[in-house]
């Protein structure tokens, strides 16, 4: 369903972020949109906005869609399942067999299928996405998205070593594909799904391969997703596969694939030290914060208050299937969570995350990745979804703060009651 009207307001208690220290919070108040466009947040509708169309959503809260960093659409297939192995393991067993299976569009096709429409469902909104090597079942997910109403990137994979054979690319092969995808997208002329280049890990890529990589992001100005630090074996091999890098982002950005002169975000980060850190601030690289992946994976806990200290762009990202779920309350309830743990195990000067810290890296901050989303200030795309926390019964009175927070622990799709992305409505 679409908002035909180029104007319209919504209408209930408004909660959404400028900064990641506090939440702004609007009760019983007027969010306007105009092309597309946030025009305000008002108390009252100004005189210019008193005939437009609104949606009144009563006692709902209002908040801005929220932004998953970093998810792999083709493990959906396996949440939950081999919990009990670090990632290097994980990724031989579980991830690289299932992958294989998207070489034939049938199994794909019901498989992407199943992932589009529980993230059509959810409150995210917009999200970088992960496929596989294989160029057409990637181009059937960017079909699927397309149609759910959605905004998101799309990356097909890239592996030309240490991967399994039935996996694995020839570096030439690799990069004409990829070519050839980035020209299918152009003829498919998609308006909601974007092309994100993929290079999966610096262990999985020759140095001929990310060469080729960088040429074709240039010609198509593409941005780029990968993985950084996650785990200490993963940290060790790229360093005896690239001697000469400083650290691990060191070995993206030589290949000037970090960064800088193209819109970059890593996963992970768990175990950068100080000189990768600064590297991040500089080249303006934005980090997928991955909690509940770590820790499934028993990767670690990253140092995200180190890194919104150091004013660092930080989201969130739900990284199925080494994350068990799209659903991105969880996802900020497991970034508080494992801060503490650090907080409490490892770093008592790094302060516990806090819920609007987390809210803010899942709306505004990881809304940034794609230009001025995740947030209800004018001039912002408006990305909205509207809860209904109704069946959260309780006998006390609590604010719209308290409900918010209380959402973060207890929402799933069940609260998602309406959903709005770039001003249009998808149900």
């Amino acid at each position: 369903m679409m908002v035909k009207d180029s104007v319209f307001g919504l209408k209930g208690n408004i909660v959404y972020s400028k900064t990641p220290k506090q939440l702004e919070i609007c009760e019983n108040s007027y969010l306007v949109c105009e092309k597309n466009l946030v025009k305000g947040v008002y108390q009252e509708l100004p005189e210019e906005y008193k005939k437009i169309p609104v949606e009144d959503y009563g006692d709902c809260l209002i908040i801005p869609g929220l932004v998953d960093l970093h998810i792999h659409a083709p493990q959906y297939t396996f949440r939950g399942l081999g919990m009990d192995m670090e990632l290097l393991d994980w990724l031989e067993t579980n991830t690289f067999p299932e992958e294989a299976k998207y070489k034939n569009l049938e199994y794909a096709r019901m498989a992407y299928q199943i992932f589009v429409d529980n993230l059509r469902k959810g409150a995210t909104t917009r999200a970088c996405i992960f496929a596989t090597v294989h160029r057409q079942a990637t181009l059937l997910l960017m079909d699927l998205l397309e149609g759910s109403g959605l905004h998101t990137m799309v990356g097909k994979v890239n592996m030309d070593r240490n991967c399994p054979d039935y996996l694995r690319e020839e570096t030439e092969e690799s990069a004409s594909e990829t070519v050839e995808w980035m020209k299918d997208i152009q003829h498919n002329k998609y308006k909601k799904t974007q092309a994100i280049l993929t290079p999966r890990f610096i262990p999985s890529c020759t140095d001929e391969l990310m060469e080729k990589l960088k040429m074709i992001q240039m010609r198509y100005q593409t941005p780029v997703q990968s993985h950084l630090s996650e785990n200490y074996g993963e940290i060790s091999w790229v360093q005896e596969l690239c001697p000469e890098s400083e650290f691990y982002g060191d070995a993206y950005d030589q290949f000037g694939l970090f960064g800088v002169d193209c819109k970059t975000v890593m996963a992970h980060c768990v175990h950068s030290d100080a000189r990768e850190i600064a590297r991040i601030k500089e080249n303006g690289v934005f980090i997928a914060h991955c909690p509940e992946s770590n820790m499934n994976l028993a990767s670690g806990v990253a140092p995200i208050r180190t890194f919104l200290d150091e004013g660092l762009h930080v989201g969130l990202g739900s990284d199925v299937a080494g994350g068990t779920t799209e659903n991105l309350f969880t996802a900020m309830a497991h970034a508080v969570q494992a801060s503490k743990l650090r907080w409490r195990l490892k770093d008592d000067s790094l302060k516990p995350l806090t819920a609007s810290e987390v809210f803010y890296m899942a709306t505004k901050g990881g809304g940034e990745f794609f230009g001025k989303v995740g947030s209800f200030e004018p001039g912002y795309e408006l990305d909205a979804v509207i809860l209904d926390d109704s069946r959260l019964v309780h006998p006390q009175e609590i604010n719209v703060q308290q409900r918010l927070e209380r959402l973060i622990y207890f929402s799933d799709d069940r609260e998602v009651y309406a959903k709005y992305v770039a001003g249009e409505k998808l149900f």
